[in-house]
């Protein structure tokens, strides 16, 4: 690609180059959806404190306006990441959309609304039964509830052995799940149970189709980010361009081993996203 800005990393597939070559060319026609935990903002012991990086917002305040639409596709609520993001009233962020819980959830910086459905059933019994069902099972002792409104996230974290504990928990939360009509997402030390029928896959996907976009770019660094490179490796065989970037590797080599350009973490995707704003602006 000869076009290709020299600040900007180059990706190391041939479809990643042409995603991003694609999105060079014809910025208005390109989507640009990132997680947010783990890609905007960096992993922190308690999910409560996690925040954006300092140049996150600063550097999609400058993209935004280059391209179509910039999204925010999370496993967190809505409102939730727009409050830890810093995304309200931020200009240039005028059309932000945040897609929470998997895309069940949607809040648009232009009304500044959040629009959700009503919650699962099985949330709420799950809620009322998954402290004893940890205790029951000896699992208490290292991990901790996160409550997610629409989901409920069991970490294992703080546990002496964290990736015992997951492995520990992994099929017994799924069987819980499974019996309130939930279904278990994994991710970085953590087992979220949530309803089916949405993941970030189908989110990204009805995005795309709902602004006609020919090129997207996505980035992402957990498990939960798999059904959103599924997506875009889709629409890669169908003709359409995209480039896959993936926010660290070490704990998660599924996703890496997917990505066309892989980045040390949020810091190096705020960066990264500052310099492709430079590159379309110039």
């Amino acid at each position: 690609m000869g076009s290709h800005p020299h600040d900007l990393p180059m990706p190391v597939t041939a479809a990643g180059r042409e995603g991003l070559e694609a999105l060079l060319r014809a910025p208005r026609r390109s989507v640009v959806a990132l997680d947010f935990d783990g890609t905007l903002a960096d992993i922190v012991p308690d999910p409560d404190q996690a925040r954006a990086h300092p140049e996150a917002v600063p550097a999609l305040s400058a993209l935004a306006p280059e391209v179509d639409s910039v999204a925010v596709v999370t496993g967190r609520p809505a409102g939730v990441a727009v409050r830890y993001g810093g995304f309200a009233g931020v200009p240039g962020l005028e059309h932000l959309v945040v897609l929470g819980h998997y895309g069940a959830e949607r809040w648009d910086a232009v009304t500044g609304i959040v629009h959700a459905p009503a919650e699962h059933p099985g949330v709420a019994a799950v809620r009322a039964e998954l402290p004893g069902f940890l205790d029951s099972i000896g699992a208490w002792r290292g991990t901790w509830i996160e409550e997610k409104g629409r989901a409920l996230a069991v970490h294992t974290r703080r546990a002496e052995d964290p990736a015992a504990a997951f492995a520990a928990l992994r099929e017994p939360l799924t069987e819980l799940a499974a019996r309130h009509g939930l279904m278990v997402e994994p991710g970085r030390a953590v087992l979220e149970l949530r309803p089916p029928g949405m993941d970030k896959g189908v989110a990204l996907t009805e995005f795309l189709a709902e602004r006609d976009a020919e090129t997207v770019l996505y980035a992402g660094d957990d498990l939960g980010d798999l059904a959103a490179y599924s997506a875009v490796e889709k629409r890669r065989a169908d003709g359409l361009p995209g480039l896959l970037v993936c926010s660290g590797s070490a704990e998660v080599p599924e996703l890496a081993a997917r990505a066309d350009l892989v980045l040390p973490g949020p810091g190096s995707v705020a960066t990264f996203l500052a310099a492709l704003a430079v590159a379309l602006r110039g």
